[in-house]
Protein backbone atom coordinates (compact mmCIF):
# COMPACT_ATOMS: atom_id res chain seq x y z
CA UNK A 1 0.00 0.00 0.00
CA UNK A 2 1.46 3.30 -0.84
CA UNK A 3 1.84 5.84 1.42
CA UNK A 4 0.12 9.05 1.35
CA UNK A 5 1.28 11.94 -0.94
CA UNK A 6 2.59 13.78 2.42
CA UNK A 7 5.16 11.76 2.58
CA UNK A 8 6.03 10.47 -0.91
CA UNK A 9 4.99 12.31 -3.98
CA UNK A 10 7.16 15.90 -3.86
CA UNK A 11 10.12 13.86 -2.57
CA UNK A 12 9.81 11.45 -5.23
CA UNK A 13 9.83 13.87 -8.23
CA UNK A 14 12.24 16.07 -6.70
CA UNK A 15 14.52 13.24 -6.73
CA UNK A 16 13.80 11.81 -10.04
CA UNK A 17 14.25 14.92 -11.65
CA UNK A 18 17.72 15.61 -10.28
CA UNK A 19 18.64 12.22 -10.86
CA UNK A 20 17.98 11.93 -14.30
CA UNK A 21 19.51 15.51 -15.01
CA UNK A 22 22.93 14.36 -12.61
CA UNK A 23 25.30 12.42 -11.63
CA UNK A 24 24.61 9.62 -9.06
CA UNK A 25 27.15 12.10 -6.41
CA UNK A 26 24.50 14.88 -7.11
CA UNK A 27 21.87 12.66 -6.29
CA UNK A 28 23.48 11.78 -2.58
CA UNK A 29 23.05 15.71 -2.07
CA UNK A 30 19.73 15.70 -3.28
CA UNK A 31 18.32 12.80 -1.60
CA UNK A 32 19.98 13.76 2.11
CA UNK A 33 20.24 17.37 1.33
CA UNK A 34 20.31 17.67 5.39
CA UNK A 35 23.08 15.48 5.80
CA UNK A 36 25.40 18.33 4.77
CA UNK A 37 24.60 20.42 7.25
CA UNK A 38 25.32 18.11 9.75
CA UNK A 39 28.26 17.94 11.47
CA UNK A 40 29.22 15.59 14.57
CA UNK A 41 32.20 16.43 17.27
CA UNK A 42 34.07 13.87 18.70
CA UNK A 43 34.74 14.02 22.54
CA UNK A 44 36.44 12.50 25.15
CA UNK A 45 36.13 8.60 25.90
CA UNK A 46 33.19 8.46 23.57
CA UNK A 47 34.47 5.77 21.09
CA UNK A 48 32.12 5.10 18.34
CA UNK A 49 28.93 7.55 19.31
CA UNK A 50 30.51 10.29 16.87
CA UNK A 51 29.06 7.65 14.02
CA UNK A 52 26.11 8.69 12.11
CA UNK A 53 24.22 5.92 10.45
CA UNK A 54 20.57 6.28 8.45
CA UNK A 55 18.03 3.23 8.75
CA UNK A 56 15.34 5.55 7.06
CA UNK A 57 14.50 6.45 3.99
CA UNK A 58 11.32 7.14 1.54
CA UNK A 59 8.17 5.03 1.75
CA UNK A 60 6.56 4.28 -1.80
CA UNK A 61 5.85 1.63 -4.28
CA UNK A 62 7.62 0.07 -7.11
CA UNK A 63 4.70 0.25 -9.49
CA UNK A 64 3.87 3.88 -8.65
CA UNK A 65 7.06 4.66 -9.87
CA UNK A 66 6.93 2.37 -13.25
CA UNK A 67 2.89 3.98 -13.75
CA UNK A 68 4.55 7.37 -12.99
CA UNK A 69 7.27 7.00 -15.68
CA UNK A 70 4.27 5.76 -18.06
CA UNK A 71 5.36 4.97 -21.78
CA UNK A 72 8.27 7.82 -22.04
CA UNK A 73 11.52 6.99 -23.96
CA UNK A 74 14.50 6.81 -21.75
CA UNK A 75 17.64 7.25 -22.97
CA UNK A 76 19.83 4.07 -23.14
CA UNK A 77 22.37 5.56 -22.18
CA UNK A 78 20.23 6.14 -18.40
CA UNK A 79 18.29 3.14 -18.35
CA UNK A 80 20.64 1.20 -16.14
CA UNK A 81 20.73 4.66 -13.70
CA UNK A 82 17.24 4.32 -13.72
CA UNK A 83 17.01 0.52 -13.20
CA UNK A 84 19.82 1.04 -9.92
CA UNK A 85 17.16 4.35 -8.99
CA UNK A 86 13.83 2.22 -8.88
CA UNK A 87 16.20 -0.63 -6.72
CA UNK A 88 17.56 1.82 -4.32
CA UNK A 89 13.45 3.19 -4.06
CA UNK A 90 11.81 -0.13 -3.19
CA UNK A 91 14.67 -0.82 -1.02
CA UNK A 92 14.15 2.71 0.77
CA UNK A 93 10.42 1.84 1.39
CA UNK A 94 11.32 -1.51 2.37
CA UNK A 95 14.12 0.33 4.94
CA UNK A 96 11.17 2.52 6.16
CA UNK A 97 8.74 0.60 6.65
CA UNK A 98 10.87 -1.98 8.96
CA UNK A 99 12.29 0.95 11.08
CA UNK A 100 12.37 0.75 14.45
CA UNK A 101 11.64 3.63 16.50
CA UNK A 102 14.88 4.84 17.35
CA UNK A 103 16.33 6.79 20.99
CA UNK A 104 17.98 9.86 19.39
CA UNK A 105 19.77 12.30 21.22
CA UNK A 106 20.20 15.78 20.06
CA UNK A 107 22.54 17.94 21.77
CA UNK A 108 25.10 21.13 22.70
CA UNK A 109 27.09 20.93 25.52
CA UNK A 110 30.41 22.75 27.00
CA UNK A 111 32.61 20.15 24.91
CA UNK A 112 30.99 21.20 21.51
CA UNK A 113 29.44 25.04 21.99
CA UNK A 114 30.01 28.40 23.79
CA UNK A 115 27.97 29.76 26.59
CA UNK A 116 26.66 32.10 24.69
CA UNK A 117 24.66 29.59 22.13
CA UNK A 118 23.77 27.47 25.19
CA UNK A 119 22.21 30.02 27.09
CA UNK A 120 19.86 31.01 24.00
CA UNK A 121 18.54 27.19 23.62
CA UNK A 122 18.54 26.25 27.92
CA UNK A 123 14.64 25.68 28.68
CA UNK A 124 13.72 26.39 32.47
CA UNK A 125 12.49 23.77 34.61
CA UNK A 126 8.83 24.80 34.67
CA UNK A 127 8.52 25.12 30.71
CA UNK A 128 9.75 21.49 30.73
CA UNK A 129 6.34 19.88 30.41
CA UNK A 130 5.01 22.68 27.76
CA UNK A 131 8.67 21.58 25.21
CA UNK A 132 7.63 17.86 25.67
CA UNK A 133 4.11 18.45 24.39
CA UNK A 134 5.22 20.41 21.24
CA UNK A 135 8.46 18.33 20.33
CA UNK A 136 5.57 15.10 20.38
CA UNK A 137 3.35 17.22 18.20
CA UNK A 138 6.23 16.51 15.52
CA UNK A 139 5.75 14.27 12.58
CA UNK A 140 8.14 11.93 14.05
CA UNK A 141 8.46 12.16 17.24
CA UNK A 142 7.21 9.82 19.73
CA UNK A 143 8.22 10.43 23.39
CA UNK A 144 10.56 13.45 24.43
CA UNK A 145 12.73 14.59 27.16
CA UNK A 146 14.71 17.94 27.66
CA UNK A 147 18.01 17.53 29.85
CA UNK A 148 18.93 21.30 30.05
CA UNK A 149 21.67 22.22 32.59
CA UNK A 150 24.14 25.30 32.68
CA UNK A 151 26.36 22.91 31.34
CA UNK A 152 24.58 20.73 28.06
CA UNK A 153 20.59 21.39 26.13
CA UNK A 154 19.93 17.63 25.74
CA UNK A 155 16.77 16.68 23.98
CA UNK A 156 16.11 13.23 23.60
CA UNK A 157 13.49 11.45 21.85
CA UNK A 158 11.80 8.49 20.31
CA UNK A 159 12.20 9.19 16.68
CA UNK A 160 9.94 6.68 13.67
CA UNK A 161 12.55 7.85 11.42
CA UNK A 162 15.67 8.95 12.44
CA UNK A 163 16.76 11.63 9.89
CA UNK A 164 13.44 13.51 9.75
CA UNK A 165 12.59 13.22 13.25
CA UNK A 166 16.59 14.77 13.98
CA UNK A 167 16.02 17.57 10.95
CA UNK A 168 12.46 18.48 13.32
CA UNK A 169 13.84 18.92 16.27
CA UNK A 170 16.85 21.09 15.05
CA UNK A 171 14.49 23.14 13.15
CA UNK A 172 11.99 23.71 16.51
CA UNK A 173 15.44 24.34 18.49
CA UNK A 174 16.46 26.97 16.17
CA UNK A 175 12.77 28.55 15.92
CA UNK A 176 12.96 28.94 19.70
CA UNK A 177 16.51 30.60 20.35
CA UNK A 178 16.70 32.27 17.60
CA UNK A 179 19.78 30.73 16.13
CA UNK A 180 20.05 29.63 12.29
CA UNK A 181 20.01 25.63 11.66
CA UNK A 182 23.27 25.69 10.23
CA UNK A 183 24.90 26.75 13.36
CA UNK A 184 23.19 24.72 15.37
CA UNK A 185 24.39 21.90 12.92
CA UNK A 186 27.84 22.66 13.30
CA UNK A 187 27.91 23.10 17.37
CA UNK A 188 25.49 20.10 18.21
CA UNK A 189 25.96 16.37 18.63
CA UNK A 190 23.96 13.50 17.24
CA UNK A 191 23.86 10.04 18.88
CA UNK A 192 21.12 7.00 17.71
CA UNK A 193 20.34 4.09 20.20
CA UNK A 194 22.72 2.52 21.88
CA UNK A 195 25.03 5.29 21.83
CA UNK A 196 22.31 8.02 22.99
CA UNK A 197 21.90 5.21 25.80
CA UNK A 198 25.64 5.13 26.75
CA UNK A 199 25.88 8.82 26.41
CA UNK A 200 22.72 9.40 29.25
CA UNK A 201 24.25 7.07 31.56
CA UNK A 202 27.57 8.70 31.44
CA UNK A 203 26.08 12.01 32.02
CA UNK A 204 24.46 10.48 35.05
CA UNK A 205 27.58 8.78 36.62
CA UNK A 206 29.37 12.45 35.94
CA UNK A 207 31.55 11.44 33.21
CA UNK A 208 31.01 13.74 30.59
CA UNK A 209 30.55 16.72 33.32
CA UNK A 210 33.12 19.17 33.17
CA UNK A 211 33.94 18.29 36.55
CA UNK A 212 34.23 14.41 36.66
CA UNK A 213 32.33 13.04 39.21
CA UNK A 214 30.30 16.11 40.49
CA UNK A 215 26.47 14.86 42.12
CA UNK A 216 24.40 17.68 40.40
CA UNK A 217 23.90 16.40 37.08
CA UNK A 218 22.48 13.02 39.07
CA UNK A 219 20.22 15.42 40.83
CA UNK A 220 19.12 17.09 37.75
CA UNK A 221 18.55 14.18 35.83
CA UNK A 222 16.23 12.73 38.43
CA UNK A 223 14.50 16.00 38.32
CA UNK A 224 13.72 15.07 34.16
CA UNK A 225 12.13 12.11 35.63
CA UNK A 226 9.78 14.36 38.40
CA UNK A 227 9.16 17.01 35.20
CA UNK A 228 7.95 14.64 32.89
CA UNK A 229 5.52 12.51 35.45
CA UNK A 230 1.82 12.98 34.13
CA UNK A 231 3.68 14.02 30.96
CA UNK A 232 1.80 12.48 27.77
CA UNK A 233 5.27 12.66 25.66
CA UNK A 234 7.57 10.73 28.36
CA UNK A 235 6.56 7.88 27.20
CA UNK A 236 7.56 4.30 28.75
CA UNK A 237 11.21 4.10 26.73
CA UNK A 238 11.84 7.88 27.40
CA UNK A 239 11.08 7.39 31.44
CA UNK A 240 12.57 3.75 31.51
CA UNK A 241 16.15 5.36 29.94
CA UNK A 242 16.52 8.39 32.99
CA UNK A 243 14.84 5.85 35.25
CA UNK A 244 17.40 3.60 34.37
CA UNK A 245 20.27 6.31 33.84
CA UNK A 246 19.48 7.20 37.55
CA UNK A 247 20.26 3.68 38.80
CA UNK A 248 23.37 3.80 37.18
CA UNK A 249 24.60 7.26 38.67
CA UNK A 250 23.94 6.00 42.07
CA UNK A 251 25.83 2.89 41.36
CA UNK A 252 28.77 4.11 39.99
CA UNK A 253 29.01 6.56 43.10
CA UNK A 254 28.21 3.93 45.28
CA UNK A 255 30.72 1.05 44.06
CA UNK A 256 33.21 3.28 42.46
CA UNK A 257 35.39 6.40 44.15
CA UNK A 258 34.73 8.63 41.57
CA UNK A 259 32.66 11.30 44.17
CA UNK A 260 35.26 11.01 46.42
CA UNK A 261 37.17 14.34 46.53
CA UNK A 262 35.12 15.23 43.54
CA UNK A 263 34.72 19.17 43.01
CA UNK A 264 31.24 20.52 42.15
CA UNK A 265 30.63 23.46 39.78
CA UNK A 266 30.03 25.44 42.54
CA UNK A 267 33.45 24.75 44.36
CA UNK A 268 35.17 25.23 40.98
CA UNK A 269 34.08 28.75 41.06
CA UNK A 270 35.38 29.49 44.40
CA UNK A 271 38.14 28.11 43.55
CA UNK A 272 39.01 30.06 40.54
CA UNK A 273 38.41 32.59 42.32
CA UNK A 274 41.18 32.11 45.13
CA UNK A 275 43.19 31.24 41.88
CA UNK A 276 43.19 34.78 40.43
CA UNK A 277 43.07 36.84 43.82
CA UNK A 278 46.34 37.37 45.34
CA UNK A 279 47.20 35.01 48.12
CA UNK A 280 47.33 37.75 50.64
CA UNK A 281 43.82 38.71 50.26
CA UNK A 282 42.12 35.37 50.70
CA UNK A 283 41.48 35.83 54.21
CA UNK A 284 40.37 39.70 53.64
CA UNK A 285 38.33 40.47 50.45
CA UNK A 286 34.69 41.14 50.56
CA UNK A 287 32.53 38.23 49.14
CA UNK A 288 28.77 39.13 47.37
CA UNK A 289 27.25 36.10 46.61
CA UNK A 290 24.10 36.50 44.07
CA UNK A 291 21.11 33.59 44.67
CA UNK A 292 20.97 31.20 47.69
CA UNK A 293 19.75 28.45 45.43
CA UNK A 294 21.28 24.88 45.50
CA UNK A 295 24.23 26.43 43.11
CA UNK A 296 24.86 29.82 45.72
CA UNK A 297 24.29 27.57 48.51
CA UNK A 298 27.11 24.97 47.72
CA UNK A 299 29.26 28.82 46.73
CA UNK A 300 28.86 29.77 50.36
CA UNK A 301 29.44 26.68 51.87
CA UNK A 302 33.05 26.10 50.07
CA UNK A 303 33.82 29.78 50.69
CA UNK A 304 33.70 28.98 54.54
CA UNK A 305 35.56 26.17 53.69
CA UNK A 306 38.42 28.42 52.55
CA UNK A 307 38.38 30.18 55.44
CA UNK A 308 36.03 33.29 54.67
CA UNK A 309 34.11 33.91 57.55
CA UNK A 310 32.18 37.06 56.90
CA UNK A 311 30.43 37.29 53.31
CA UNK A 312 27.21 39.16 52.12
CA UNK A 313 23.99 37.43 50.81
CA UNK A 314 21.48 38.90 47.52
CA UNK A 315 18.24 36.67 47.36
CA UNK A 316 14.69 37.55 46.84
CA UNK A 317 14.10 36.03 50.06
CA UNK A 318 15.21 35.99 53.18
CA UNK A 319 14.08 32.41 54.58
CA UNK A 320 17.05 30.69 52.21
CA UNK A 321 19.68 32.53 53.75
CA UNK A 322 17.95 32.00 57.47
CA UNK A 323 18.63 28.59 56.60
CA UNK A 324 21.66 28.62 55.25
CA UNK A 325 22.85 31.02 58.36
CA UNK A 326 21.60 28.40 60.81
CA UNK A 327 23.37 25.82 59.23
CA UNK A 328 27.02 27.65 58.94
CA UNK A 329 27.35 28.83 63.09
CA UNK A 330 30.01 30.70 63.48
CA UNK A 331 29.83 32.62 59.85
CA UNK A 332 28.65 36.29 59.59
CA UNK A 333 26.13 35.65 56.46
CA UNK A 334 24.32 39.41 56.08
CA UNK A 335 21.23 39.27 53.81
CA UNK A 336 20.34 41.74 51.44
CA UNK A 337 17.35 41.79 48.63
CA UNK A 338 17.84 42.44 45.10
CA UNK A 339 16.55 46.14 45.42
CA UNK A 340 20.38 46.57 47.14
CA UNK A 341 22.65 44.46 44.55
CA UNK A 342 24.28 47.08 43.19
CA UNK A 343 24.69 49.15 46.29
CA UNK A 344 26.19 45.45 47.74
CA UNK A 345 28.00 45.35 44.64
CA UNK A 346 30.07 48.79 44.98
CA UNK A 347 31.61 47.38 48.53
CA UNK A 348 32.34 43.25 46.97
CA UNK A 349 35.75 42.43 45.48
CA UNK A 350 34.29 39.22 44.26
CA UNK A 351 30.77 38.30 43.50
CA UNK A 352 29.25 35.03 42.33
CA UNK A 353 26.39 35.38 40.71
CA UNK A 354 23.90 31.81 40.45
CA UNK A 355 20.03 33.27 39.77
CA UNK A 356 17.75 31.33 37.40
CA UNK A 357 17.22 34.88 35.74
CA UNK A 358 16.58 34.49 32.04
CA UNK A 359 18.14 38.42 31.63
CA UNK A 360 21.24 39.92 32.60
CA UNK A 361 21.48 40.72 36.23
CA UNK A 362 24.55 43.00 35.41
CA UNK A 363 25.03 45.61 32.40
CA UNK A 364 28.08 47.66 31.45
CA UNK A 365 25.76 50.39 32.54
CA UNK A 366 25.49 48.70 36.19
CA UNK A 367 29.11 47.85 36.47
CA UNK A 368 30.75 51.03 34.85
CA UNK A 369 29.76 53.31 37.90
CA UNK A 370 31.00 51.20 40.01
CA UNK A 371 34.34 52.66 42.65
CA UNK A 372 37.83 50.58 41.92
CA UNK A 373 38.44 47.96 44.31
CA UNK A 374 41.40 47.95 46.33
CA UNK A 375 45.12 47.07 44.96
CA UNK A 376 45.51 44.57 47.67
CA UNK A 377 42.91 41.87 45.53
CA UNK A 378 44.70 42.99 42.46
CA UNK A 379 42.73 45.98 41.25
CA UNK A 380 40.14 43.82 39.45
CA UNK A 381 36.36 43.32 40.44
CA UNK A 382 35.88 40.00 39.87
CA UNK A 383 32.43 38.51 38.57
CA UNK A 384 31.88 34.68 38.64
CA UNK A 385 28.65 33.83 36.62
CA UNK A 386 27.92 29.90 37.31
CA UNK A 387 24.58 30.58 35.60
CA UNK A 388 22.94 29.93 32.18
CA UNK A 389 21.45 32.06 31.06
CA UNK A 390 24.19 34.18 31.93
CA UNK A 391 23.57 36.67 35.08
CA UNK A 392 26.54 38.90 34.07
CA UNK A 393 26.32 40.20 30.46
CA UNK A 394 29.58 39.90 28.16
CA UNK A 395 29.35 43.55 27.53
CA UNK A 396 30.87 43.59 31.20
CA UNK A 397 34.33 42.70 29.87
CA UNK A 398 34.82 45.84 28.05
CA UNK A 399 34.44 47.94 31.55
CA UNK A 400 37.78 48.62 33.43
CA UNK A 401 38.80 47.28 36.26
CA UNK A 402 36.61 44.70 35.73
CA UNK A 403 36.95 40.77 35.10
CA UNK A 404 34.13 38.53 34.12
CA UNK A 405 34.23 34.37 34.51
CA UNK A 406 31.55 31.80 33.15
CA UNK A 407 31.08 28.40 33.41
CA UNK A 408 33.06 28.06 30.49
CA UNK A 409 36.23 29.43 31.93
CA UNK A 410 36.27 27.04 34.82
CA UNK A 411 37.96 24.19 32.33
CA UNK A 412 41.05 26.31 34.11
CA UNK A 413 40.39 24.61 37.25
CA UNK A 414 39.46 20.73 36.39
CA UNK A 415 42.24 20.37 34.29
CA UNK A 416 44.68 19.21 37.08
CA UNK A 417 44.64 15.02 38.14
CA UNK A 418 43.97 14.08 34.35
CA UNK A 419 45.17 10.54 35.37
CA UNK A 420 43.43 10.09 38.23
CA UNK A 421 40.02 11.52 36.31
CA UNK A 422 40.80 8.68 33.79
CA UNK A 423 41.54 5.67 36.20
CA UNK A 424 38.13 6.66 37.79
CA UNK A 425 36.25 6.78 34.63
CA UNK A 426 37.59 3.88 33.47
CA UNK A 427 36.17 1.77 36.64
CA UNK A 428 32.64 3.38 36.15
CA UNK A 429 32.98 2.46 32.34
CA UNK A 430 32.64 -1.49 33.36
CA UNK A 431 29.21 -0.37 35.19
CA UNK A 432 27.80 1.54 32.74
CA UNK A 433 28.58 -1.61 29.95
CA UNK A 434 26.54 -3.91 32.13
CA UNK A 435 23.81 -1.29 32.73
CA UNK A 436 23.89 -1.14 29.20
CA UNK A 437 22.71 -4.59 28.26
CA UNK A 438 20.58 -4.96 30.71
CA UNK A 439 18.55 -1.61 29.07
CA UNK A 440 19.15 -3.10 25.53
CA UNK A 441 17.43 -5.98 26.80
CA UNK A 442 14.94 -4.47 28.55
CA UNK A 443 13.89 -2.50 25.37
CA UNK A 444 14.24 -5.34 23.32
CA UNK A 445 11.41 -7.45 25.45
CA UNK A 446 9.30 -4.18 24.52
CA UNK A 447 9.18 -5.63 21.03
CA UNK A 448 6.74 -8.15 21.99
CA UNK A 449 4.12 -6.12 23.52
CA UNK A 450 2.39 -5.52 20.24
CA UNK A 451 2.14 -8.97 19.19
CA UNK A 452 0.53 -9.45 22.44
CA UNK A 453 -2.00 -6.91 22.13
CA UNK A 454 -2.61 -7.51 18.50
CA UNK A 455 -3.03 -11.78 19.04
CA UNK A 456 -5.04 -11.16 22.10
CA UNK A 457 -7.51 -8.52 19.49
CA UNK A 458 -7.15 -11.09 17.09
CA UNK A 459 -8.79 -13.92 19.78
CA UNK A 460 -11.35 -11.76 21.33
CA UNK A 461 -12.47 -10.89 17.42
CA UNK A 462 -13.18 -14.75 16.67
CA UNK A 463 -14.52 -15.03 20.31
CA UNK A 464 -17.38 -12.27 19.71
CA UNK A 465 -18.15 -13.37 16.49
CA UNK A 466 -18.65 -16.96 17.74
CA UNK A 467 -20.73 -15.88 20.81
CA UNK A 468 -23.26 -14.00 18.74
CA UNK A 469 -23.53 -17.02 16.15
CA UNK A 470 -24.03 -19.29 19.08
CA UNK A 471 -26.37 -16.80 20.96
CA UNK A 472 -28.48 -16.09 17.93
CA UNK A 473 -29.17 -19.82 17.18
CA UNK A 474 -30.75 -20.31 21.00
CA UNK A 475 -33.54 -17.73 20.35
CA UNK A 476 -34.33 -13.69 21.65
CA UNK A 477 -35.28 -14.76 25.15
CA UNK A 478 -32.50 -15.68 26.59
CA UNK A 479 -32.37 -14.86 30.20
CA UNK A 480 -29.57 -12.77 31.29
CA UNK A 481 -27.82 -14.87 33.50
CA UNK A 482 -27.92 -17.40 30.77
CA UNK A 483 -26.27 -15.15 28.32
CA UNK A 484 -23.44 -14.04 31.25
CA UNK A 485 -22.74 -17.88 31.58
CA UNK A 486 -22.12 -18.21 27.72
CA UNK A 487 -19.97 -15.14 27.66
CA UNK A 488 -18.03 -16.12 30.32
CA UNK A 489 -16.86 -19.54 29.24
CA UNK A 490 -16.21 -18.52 25.97
CA UNK A 491 -13.84 -15.62 27.85
CA UNK A 492 -12.36 -18.64 30.13
CA UNK A 493 -12.06 -20.99 27.08
CA UNK A 494 -9.72 -17.86 25.03
CA UNK A 495 -7.72 -17.29 28.11
CA UNK A 496 -7.09 -20.69 28.75
CA UNK A 497 -5.78 -21.18 24.69
CA UNK A 498 -4.03 -17.80 25.18
CA UNK A 499 -2.04 -18.47 28.63
CA UNK A 500 0.72 -20.60 27.00
CA UNK A 501 1.54 -18.36 23.78
CA UNK A 502 1.62 -15.36 26.24
CA UNK A 503 3.81 -16.88 29.04
CA UNK A 504 6.32 -17.54 26.01
CA UNK A 505 5.97 -14.06 24.83
CA UNK A 506 6.91 -12.23 28.11
CA UNK A 507 10.35 -11.26 28.82
CA UNK A 508 11.90 -9.09 31.60
CA UNK A 509 15.12 -8.80 28.91
CA UNK A 510 17.34 -10.19 31.98
CA UNK A 511 18.18 -13.51 30.24
CA UNK A 512 19.26 -13.30 26.68
CA UNK A 513 18.33 -16.44 26.06
CA UNK A 514 14.61 -16.45 27.34
CA UNK A 515 14.76 -12.95 25.30
CA UNK A 516 15.43 -14.56 22.28
CA UNK A 517 13.11 -17.00 22.30
CA UNK A 518 10.46 -14.43 23.25
CA UNK A 519 11.73 -12.75 19.80
CA UNK A 520 11.22 -16.17 17.97
CA UNK A 521 7.86 -16.84 19.22
CA UNK A 522 7.07 -13.48 18.95
CA UNK A 523 8.01 -13.33 14.96
CA UNK A 524 6.31 -17.46 14.99
CA UNK A 525 2.94 -15.93 16.08
CA UNK A 526 2.90 -12.86 13.61
CA UNK A 527 3.53 -15.74 10.53
CA UNK A 528 0.68 -18.33 12.14
CA UNK A 529 -2.19 -16.20 12.89
CA UNK A 530 -1.52 -12.99 9.98
CA UNK A 531 -0.70 -10.89 12.85
CA UNK A 532 1.66 -8.20 10.28
CA UNK A 533 -0.32 -5.55 9.19
CA UNK A 534 -0.55 -4.14 5.63
CA UNK A 535 1.07 -0.57 6.94
CA UNK A 536 4.12 -1.37 9.08
CA UNK A 537 3.49 0.23 12.72
CA UNK A 538 5.98 3.04 12.21
CA UNK A 539 4.26 4.33 9.33
CA UNK A 540 0.65 4.15 10.93
CA UNK A 541 2.18 5.76 13.53
CA UNK A 542 3.44 8.92 10.48
CA UNK A 543 0.41 9.13 9.29
CA UNK A 544 -2.14 9.52 12.37
CA UNK A 545 0.51 12.10 13.35
CA UNK A 546 0.26 13.80 10.06
CA UNK A 547 -3.77 13.28 9.45
CA UNK A 548 -3.77 15.31 13.31
CA UNK A 549 -1.72 18.29 12.13
CA UNK A 550 -3.53 18.88 9.22
CA UNK A 551 -7.08 19.59 10.91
Amino acid sequence: MAISSTFSAAKLDSLLMNYCSSSSASFSGAYFPYQQQMKVFPRPNYGNKGMLSRNGGVRCEAAEFNAALGPQKIDPSKASALSALQQLKTSAADRYTKERSSIVVIGLSVHTAPVEMREKLAIPEAEMPRAIGVLCGLNHIEEAAVLSTCNRMEIYVVALSQHRGVKEVTEWMSKTSGIPVSEICEHRFLLYNKDATQHLFEVSAGLDSLVLGEGQILAQVRQVVKAGEGVLGFGRNISGLFKHAITVGKRVRTETDIAAGAVSVSSAAVELAFMKLPESSHTTARMLVVGAGKMGKLVIKHLVAKGCTKMVVVNRSEEKVAAIREEMKGVEIIYRPFTDMLACSAEADVIFTSTASETPLFSKEHVKDLPPVSSEVGGLRLFIDISVPRNVGSCVTDVEGAQVYNVDDLKEVVAANKEDRLRKAMEAQAIITEELKQFEAWRDSLETVPTIKKLRAYADRIRLAELEKCLSKMGEDIPKKTRKAVDDLSRGIVNKLLHGPMQHLRCDGNDSRTLNEALENMNALNRMFGLESDLSLVEQKIRAKVEQSQK
